[in-house]
């Protein structure tokens, strides 16, 4: 044993010299890892905003989608502006709060019950299941019934952020010091008390935040959106009925298409899609900041 206490004592005393440089090659390391994974998207944003921008414009963004012909200037996305729009609204009310009690349910009332387990491993589940396999599982148990709607899109959406939701909620309600939830019972509070009035409130910034990165995902997917709402030319209001569209199938469906024009709208629409989920981002961040600094 005082061998070994004698090479721990020295293993203990290495130069500091080695201990600089073993950090200056991590530091490196580090670098060249986030280079490496920037590289790729800092192609993605230069290619879509150098073939996206020129076709962006106000009169873009609200004029209707015309046929493929139509040379780049003619016509916009309106509808499928305001078909994303409605779906991942929908999808989010839908969603978000039953993401959040399934959390709430996990991490404050199941502890290891059976039910609590079953609710883990399939959010677990769902969060590596491929967006196509919910596009399908929503047309073989909606659209087959019920026809093409902006509710089947929405519905396939949800299914795509709930494991989202249920797992980011879970990770910042664990995050909760006890302290807080036992000074609340030493005080008389109930269960349902704590978690509505101390809990959550102080897990608020990272519940908002995890929700709109899982409302940025869903609004970009595009394989469940093509086997439930159907690709459309025209505005549809009435998101619980009819065939709609939505950026993402346009995209698909201007990007395949042969004609200068539609391609055109294509990027412009790719754009449109970034900069709509760059803004969720920077409203995660803000969100997040703004209530950190609340409870400082």
């Amino acid at each position: 044993m005082a061998v070994t206490a004698e090479q721990q004592k020295a293993d203990l005393r290495e130069p500091p010299s080695w201990r600089r440089t073993k950090n200056r090659i991590a530091t490196a390391l580090m670098v060249l890892s986030f280079v490496l994974v920037i590289i790729p998207l800092v192609f993605v944003l230069f290619t879509v905003i150098a073939k996206g921008a020129s076709a962006i414009s106000w009169s873009f963004l609200t004029s209707s989608i015309p046929v493929n012909v139509a040379p780049a200037n003619v016509g916009g996305i309106g509808p499928a502006v305001l078909g994303t729009l409605e779906i991942t609204a929908l999808a989010t009310v839908m969603a978000v709060p039953l993401g959040i009690l399934g959390a709430v349910y996990l991490n404050e009332y199941g502890g290891n019950r059976p039910l609590a387990r079953l609710i883990g491993f399939f959010s677990d589940v769902m969060t590596g299941v491929p967006s196509i396999i919910m596009g399908l599982f929503i047309f073989s148990i909606w659209v087959l019934h019920f026809g093409y709607s902006g509710m089947a899109g929405a519905l396939a959406l949800g299914c795509l952020m709930l494991p989202i939701v249920i797992r980011s909620t879970d990770e910042m309600l664990k995050l909760v010091p006890n302290s807080l939830r036992e000074g609340s019972y030493a005080l008389g509070a109930t269960k349902a008390r704590v978690t509505v009035t101390v809990v959550l409130p102080a897990a608020i910034g990272g519940i908002v935040s995890g929700a709109l990165l899982a409302v940025a995902r869903a609004a970009g997917e595009t394989a469940p959106l093509l086997f439930t709402i159907l690709t459309v030319t025209t505005a549809n209001r009435n998101v619980f009925s009819g065939a709609n569209t939505a950026l993402p199938s346009q995209i698909f469906a201007n990007a395949s298409s042969p004609y200068v024009g539609a391609q055109a709208r294509g990027w412009g629409a790719a754009l449109t899609l970034i900069a709509i989920a760059f803004i969720l981002m920077i409203a995660a961040r803000f969100v997040t900041a703004r209530f950190a600094r609340y409870a400082r």
